[in-house]
């Protein structure tokens, strides 16, 4: 079967999580809805919660293996338990290592019941303190079988509240591990490195324009027509950056857009 350009743009956007990490707006933007549209079919609900659990020693590893060992050896390191994420091991640096799974974050991501989805990152303290608290709370809440509606209220009521504290400024994420699976299209990994912005989009950095080597994307929702929501919410954004190695050093593939 030919591959089409929009689907050769939605196999090279595949796996840039957005965190939430979840977001991939070069992707939305094209109006690629081919392969997101298999996605939703194939993944339509949750799986039992087992199919998202790892062992706890290789998920600490995997963990540990989004950064290079000089900053990941002294991180914290969560794990996910039936109930959400738990501190595994304590650190003292001040950045987290932890593997996402597709509903720690956009809630409309078309792989977000994906249960192959294993996302090592390790968030810096800026980030540590400001916006793996948003993913700890949704991974609680989902786990717990509140709705979408229910866990965007407490994550507001957190926000007003300062629970969850402002984006602090040179908040960022390493994702440079070699064994992630963050999608089920294309290569299924990418090492890259993540910048939260305080922005509704990545203009201000060029983010998705042609040539840029940045690619960005709304942190709160994968598709753009979520505005409305996302306006009530702060301003938050995901710019993404390829890199040249995995965090143990061998080379990584390049994607350019």
């Amino acid at each position: 079967m030919r591959t089409t350009m929009r689907e050769t743009m939605a196999m090279k956007c595949a796996g840039r999580l957005a965190a939430q990490r979840m977001a991939c707006a070069v992707l939305a933007m094209l109006g690629v809805t081919g392969a997101v549209a298999q996605a939703a079919e194939t993944y339509p609900r949750m799986a039992s919660v087992d199919a998202y659990l790892m062992d706890r020693a290789e998920e600490i590893a995997l963990a540990r293996s989004a950064a290079p060992a000089s900053i990941s050896k002294d991180a914290t390191v969560l794990v996910l338990t039936r109930t959400g994420y738990e501190t595994a091991v304590k650190g003292s640096n001040g950045f987290v290592c932890w593997v996402a799974r597709g509903f720690s974050g956009a809630p409309d991501w078309p792989e977000r019941w994906n249960p192959k989805i294993r996302a090592a990152g390790c968030d810096n303290p800026q980030a540590a303190r400001t916006v793996t608290p948003i993913a700890k709370l949704r991974t609680a809440m989902t786990l717990a079988g509140r709705s979408d509606a229910d866990i965007a209220k407490r994550i507001k009521a957190a926000v007003r509240s300062k629970e969850i504290a402002p984006l602090e400024p040179g908040a960022m994420c390493y994702m440079m591990s070699k064994s992630s699976y963050l999608s089920e299209d294309g290569e299924h990994d990418m090492a890259h490195v993540m910048f939260y912005v305080p922005f509704k989009d990545g203009a201000s950095w060029g983010a998705n324009a042609d040539g840029s080597p940045i690619f960005g994307g709304n942190y709160w929702f994968f598709a753009p027509d979520h505005q409305a929501q996302a306006a009530e919410l702060p301003p938050l954004s995901v710019l993404l950056v390829g890199v040249a190695t995995w965090s143990d050093g061998t080379p990584a593939g390049t994607h350019p857009m």
